[in-house]
């Protein structure tokens, strides 16, 4: 057995796929491509996928993963070719590396941030000519507090932790934000303490966000150091 961990591509019209349909899909694709995965034991023996981080409905990505046990090793070469030749536009493996098979090393678990391109359009909003200096001056607070929903209730939270780096070009902004099951940092949400803070308006559909890469969290002693999943795999060949 091996453990695979697999970085795909979301684009186009498949942003409107949800998180169960697009596991779904995945399962249906290494069926396909004939690639033996290693099946829960029981009545109902299933495929078990671990995926890093759900994205959201309407949002694009080209740094998704989820790891997966074969119960037979392949190259990385061929497991990404074999699996594109079963894809539909808007999905695309991108690599397959092999990562250690226990708990700790599991996509979900280490999934620590993530970084997000937000491209303002202008036919919807009236974008700050000082969007860049806005964005210092934004991240140069020592708070930044919203109101922001659980699971369970509403209630004001200091997000400026949780904001690793902000920074704006042209009509876009980038994000580099807490991500996964500690502190989960939506930049919906930071888009709208933007707006407030600047004193612009967002309405429906003013912006698209497409995320760019997931990472793990791989410093010591409190100082952050940031590694995407991919480079804690290798290739297989």
């Amino acid at each position: 057995m091996v453990r695979v961990r697999i970085k795909f591509e979301k684009t186009g019209c498949m942003k409107f796929i949800g998180h169960l349909d697009v596991m779904r899909y995945f399962q249906k694709v290494l069926r396909r491509a004939d690639i033996p995965v290693v099946l829960s034991e029981g009545f109902s023996p299933h495929m078990q996928m671990s995926f890093a981080s759900p994205l959201g409905v309407g949002k694009t990505s080209s740094g998704e993963y989820f790891d997966v046990d074969l119960l037979e090793p392949a190259s990385s070469e061929k497991l990404v070719r074999r699996m594109n030749e079963q894809m539909v536009e808007g999905m695309r493996v991108l690599s397959v590396k092999k990562v250690p098979a226990d708990k700790a090393n599991k996509c979900m678990t280490l999934t620590a941030a993530a970084s997000y391109t937000v491209s303002l359009n202008p036919d919807r909003i009236s974008i700050p000519d000082n969007l860049s200096t806005l964005a210092e001056g934004f991240l140069s607070q020592s708070e930044i507090t919203v109101m922001r929903k659980t699971k369970r209730k509403e209630e004001l939270t200091d997000i400026r932790p949780w904001i690793f780096s902000l920074t704006a070009q042209d009509t876009s902004l980038h994000m580099l934000l807490s991500s996964g099951s500690v502190h989960n940092l939506k930049p919906e949400l930071v888009m709208e303490a933007l707006a407030s803070y600047g004193s612009f308006g967002l309405p429906e559909y003013s912006f698209r966000i497409h995320r760019n890469e997931l990472y793990a969290d791989k410093g010591t002693d409190g100082d952050v150091r940031l590694v995407p999943l991919e480079e804690l795999g290798e290739e297989i060949v």
